[in-house]
Order: structure tokens, then C-alpha cells, then sequence
């Protein structure tokens, strides 16, 4: 077998010496959703429990490494090199989580490496020259190495007073000991020495392979870490760290060990590329190919690029996001005019604005809405693409009453003592859902705010989630990064679809302003252009697009629950 993995060999002959289900299964695990990080976890246990590699009785046993390994420190303890230790207490069976191979013994950590605390370094020390010499802070362990890009530096004088043992020297292991990052690994990988800082502890291992040890000590971690969960901040001390109870395989199978590691994670490193090459190869296939069906501009078009992609319709909706590109293809060809054929009986558009207007009129005059401010013609140039017979270009303030949300005083406890919903951006999902409210409002709270019908539609005007929109089904009132329409004689589940396209919320895009957190005002917000069908037709697009979303709904759910059980089932095979 080669000892070379190569990106283009993903294969599993390279784990002949794992378990005989996980040889068989091995690409349905590397597939699963989190797959590849299972195989990296089975990896590193089987690495630790003598499973990856077969043992080799000629391997000097790790008892006699051990021997050696007292000898080594007794040996630098007389030469003043290191301080004597505190003796460890005995390793009882309870501590031992499984049994090790022939050869191999257990041994709290602190009997094999000897562990610094880093020093307090005063902060007046520290300068940018790099000329002096780095210390190693938290922030400066990254992806398990040690990086000089924001180093501090100490000068060479000062570091003189500074005793050898917070010295770091190449090779050494680091671990981070408080903070948010608690229990983070690192190594010195540098040619040149550095000095350590508090909170930053150093593992000094005695003819121990430290990559081997890291292996175990990457999940071990997790394991003292757990002692001081609930605190405010999370901790290691010295003790938990000497005392953690450490598989000791001989010293030659420890170097097997380590070769066998790194291939095996390289291994995974192609997988891992491999599947999102492919995720973003099949992306691309899925706009593409749905990207014919938008683009026709006659059902004879639309028919014909139908029938080019229909068969192949299990290879590009195999995952709920390309289900998700397809329920957003159908709005697209539903505003359109495409999803549902014309009927030339049906009475225009045009006749359905006169009406809207006519209406509108009506309910001024009776003081229930307030008159609207006349809204510019539409001009040619403004008409991002053709629409069908009888169908109109419309703004959309045109089509109903819009406002804008407020957010009542907090300062008056009586504005929130009611039990309207107030809902903010927070509430509204990109499906179009409303979540729960977290605050009510009184009769009072709610002429300081703005409240919608059922029926209504609103939609999020500022932030990272512009765009989103979502109809009410019970009165809501919602704050001022919200604007809502009530629809006038047109469907409400229409312009909610039309509202939900992608074409309507790239145009709510190109009207905001400000780039870090864009924002549209309610002026600019009536001034968008929405595709108006006959009324009659509005009800059958309805129709429609409910009964394809359904058939999506109903699709997704069942690809999320194939997901859910493939990953389950490579959970399975990678548990020992």
C-alpha cells in the first residue's frame, strides 16, 4: 500500500485497518451531512486506543519508555533545569475509559511532560519591535500553531530577567488556560524561541512523540473543561492538567501512529474539498437549468426548456436547497405570466386599477384611510421585462395602503400592557413565517405604532434581512423597520407571492441606501414596480403556486428527514 494520499485518490483501501462496517460504508459516511467530521473524531479515538495501526511485539513496551522518561527528569532536576514535582496519585480503573493494547500502559500526564504557567508580563514591556523577543498570548495560538502576526515583544534586556522555564522553544506545546477559547492547542513550529504569557500553558513532553499526545489531548480537553462549565470563565489549572490519565503507547508505535494520522486527515481534507466542490458544482447546475425556465418569454419557450430539464429532475432537486431555488423559480414564473395560461375573457389589469383607484377614493372620503400623494407614470424604461396580454405594470402604493411601523415609548410602561402582538424584523423568517411576539401592546400603544389585518402584507425595509415578507393572520403591530401594505380588490396571496420573488427583492435591494446596512424608505418603497394580472387570473396563479409549493414542502421535508437518517446512520458506523 502507499504511504502517499493524494487529493485525487480518495478511496477506502486507505482504511483497510479500520472497521470492517466503516470500510464497506465508508462513502456513505464521507457523504452525511457532518460526515467527514465523524470520520476525523473515529480517527483520532482509534489513534489513542491502539486500533489504527496493528502493534508490533519487537516495540520496546511503553513500561520501559517510562522508565526512561523518570530517568530524563530526575537526570534535569539535578541539574537545576526543572523543578521536582509533587508525586501523582495512582490511575484507579474507573479513570481508565478502555483497555489498551499489549505494550501499552496508562500514565497521568504530568509523569511524561513537565507544565509551565505563563508569566505576567507588565503591559508597559510590551512594544511592536520585532526586533526583541515575541510572547505568546492567547489571541497568538491559531489552528494549532503559533502565528507572529499580532505578536507583542519584549526587548532582549528585559527578557534576560525573565526565567528560562516561560522560555518556548520550537516544538513545544502550547494550551490555551482560560477564557473563551479554554483548551486550545498549539505548537511552536517556528526556528526561534519565544516567552509566555499568563494564561498560556506550556507541555513539555519527555521522549514522547507530541503530535501523538495531541491526538488525545484534543478531546481530553473537552473532558476537564466540562469541571468549570456554568462558570463565568471557563478554566483549566495546572492540576487538571497533570493529572489527566494518558494512554502511553510504545515510543516507535507512536511514531506509526502519527504517519498514519496525517495520512488519514489529508484523506479527509480531499473529501471535505471534494464534497464542497461538488455542492457548489451542483448549485451552479441547479440556477443554471432553472435559469432557462425564467428566461422564456412565451409558454412555447417555457414548454420547450420544461422538457429539457423535467428528466432530470431527481438529479437536480436531490437536496432541499435546490428545492428551495425551484420554489423560488415557480414566483418567478408566476409573475411572470408563465405558470398559468391567459384567458382573453378575463377583464384587463388596466380595468382592475380604475377600480383600485375608484375604491381607494371611496374610502377617503369616508376618513377610514388617509389621501395618498399621486404617484409618478411608469416609463418604459423602468419596465424590467414584457408582460402577457391584459396584464399592467403597477407601483406599489398604487395597489393599496402602505405605512410605515413606530415603536411607542418604552418609557411608558401603559403603551405595553395590552395584547396586541409588536413584532420587529427579528419575527418575520425567510419562509414568510411570523414568530411569536415578545412584547404586547395596549389600545394606547397602538396608535403610536402601526397595526395590519389579517390578509396584510409586511415586509423588512432596513438591515441584513431586507426583503423579507410576511402576510398577518391576526392583527400585529410592528416598528418602524417594517413598512406593510393592505391590498385593494387584488389577491393578497398574489402580491404577497409577487412581493416574495426574487425580482421584487432585488428591486427593494437596488433602491436602498447605505451599504453597510441598507435601508429603503416608504417614498422610495410605493415606488416599486409590481406585475399586475387580471383579477380573475390573480386567483388562479394562486391556485397554482399553493399547489407546486406544496408538492416543495412536501418534497423537502422528506430529503431533510433522508438527511436526518443518513447522518444517523454514519454516527452509527464511526461509533466503536
Amino acid at each position: 500500500m502507499s504511504a502517499v494520499l493524494t487529493a485525487q485518490e480518495p478511496s477506502a483501501k486507505y482504511l483497510v485497518n479500520l472497521q470492517p462496517p466503516l470500510v464497506r460504508h465508508f462513502d456513505l459516511i464521507a457523504q452525511a451531512p457532518g460526515g467527514v467530521a465523524h470520520l476525523r473524531e473515529l480517527i483520532l479515538t482509534l489513534a489513542v486506543q491502539g486500533k489504527l495501526v496493528p502493534q508490533d511485539a519487537s516495540d520496546e513496551p511503553a513500561s520501559e519508555l517510562l522508565k526512561k522518561i523518570r530517568v530524563e527528569k530526575d537526570r534535569l532536576i539535578a541539574e537545576g533545569k526543572i523543578k521536582r514535582d509533587k508525586p501523582l496519585v495512582e490511575i484507579a480503573d474507573e479513570e481508565k475509559p478502555f483497555e489498551l493494547p499489549q505494550g501499552w500502559e496508562w500514565v497521568r500526564l504530568g509523569e511524561i511532560s513537565d507544565f509551565t504557567n505563563g508569566f505576567a508580563f507588565p503591559s508597559n514591556e510590551f512594544s511592536s519591535d520585532a526586533a526583541g523577543i515575541g510572547i505568546i498570548k492567547i489571541g497568538d495560538i491559531q489552528n494549532g500553531l503559533v502565528t507572529t502576526a499580532s505578536m507583542s515583544y519584549v526587548s532582549r534586556q528585559y527578557a534576560k530577567s525573565i526565567d528560562d522555564s516561560f522560555r518556548v522553544v520550537p516544538g513545544d506545546m502550547l494550551i490555551a488556560m482560560s477564557g473563551a477559547t479554554t483548551g486550545k492547542l498549539g505548537f511552536n513550529r517556528h526556528e526561534i524561541s519565544f516567552l509566555l504569557n499568563q494564561r498560556v500553558g506550556k507541555i513539555s513532553f519527555r521522549l514522547v512523540n507530541q503530535e501523538f499526545a495531541c491526538h488525545y489531548l484534543t478531546t481530553k480537553i473537552a473532558e476537564n473543561l466540562s469541571i468549570s462549565a456554568g462558570s463565568a470563565i471557563p478554566n483549566l489549572s495546572t492540576a487538571q492538567i497533570k493529572e489527566i490519565a494518558f494512554p502511553l503507547a510504545p515510543l516507535a508505535e507512536q511514531f506509526r501512529i502519527v504517519t498514519r494520522v496525517e495520512q488519514l486527515m489529508q484523506l479527509c481534507d480531499a473529501l471535505q474539498g471534494s464534497g464542497q466542490l461538488v455542492a457548489q458544482q451542483h448549485a451552479q447546475l441547479v440556477n443554471t437549468l432553472l435559469g432557462t425556465l425564467t428566461q422564456s418569454e412565451t409558454p412555447e419557450a417555457l414548454n420547450e426548456a420544461w422538457q429539457r430539464i423535467a428528466t432530470h429532475f431527481d438529479v437536480l432537486l436531490d437536496r432541499p436547497s435546490s428545492v428551495d431555488a425551484f420554489e423560488q423559480t415557480i414566483l418567478q414564473l408566476a409573475v411572470r405570466g408563465l405558470l398559468v395560461p391567459q384567458d382573453p375573457t378575463d377583464e384587463p389589469a388596466s380595468v382592475l386599477l380604475q377600480k383600485i383607484r375608484t375604491e381607494k377614493d371611496h374610502l377617503i372620503a369616508q376618513g377610514k384611510i388617509k389621501r395618498d400623494k399621486p404617484l409618478p407614470a411608469i416609463t418604459d424604461e423602468e419596465k424590467p421585462f414584457e408582460l402577457p396580454q391584459g396584464w399592467e405594470w403597477a407601483r406599489l402604493g398604487s395597489l393599496g395602503v402602505t405605512q410605515t411601523g413606530g415603536t411607542p415609548a418604552s418609557s411608558k410602561p401603559e403603551y405595553f400592557n395590552g395584547n396586541v402582538p409588536f413584532i420587529g424584523p427579528g419575527q418575520i423568517t425567510p419562509s414568510g413565517q411570523i414568530l411569536p411576539a415578545e412584547k404586547f401592546l395596549s389600545e394606547l400603544g397602538m396608535f403610536e405604532s402601526a397595526v395590519v389585518e389579517p390578509g396584510d402584507i409586511m415586509m423588512v425595509c432596513i438591515g441584513g434581512s431586507i426583503g423579507k415578507c410576511a402576510a398577518a393572520t391576526f392583527p400585529t403591530a410592528f416598528n418602524q423597520q417594517i413598512n406593510s401594505i393592505q391590498p385593494v380588490l387584488s389577491s393578497s396571496e398574489y402580491v404577497l407571492d409577487a412581493m416574495s420573488s426574487i425580482d421584487f427583492t432585488q428591486a427593494v435591494l437596488n433602491a436602498a441606501t447605505g451599504s453597510a446596512t441598507p435601508i429603503i424608505s416608504k417614498g422610495k418603497w410605493d415606488l416599486l414596480l409590481l406585475p399586475l394580472p387580471p383579477q380573475v387570473e390573480q386567483d388562479r396563479i394562486v391556485a397554482r403556486v399553493n399547489k407546486l409549493c406544496s408538492l416543495c414542502a412536501g418534497l423537502r421535508q422528506r430529503l431533510t428527514a433522508c438527511q436526518t437518517a443518513q447522518a444517523h446512520l454514519a454516527v452509527a458506523l464511526v461509533t466503536i
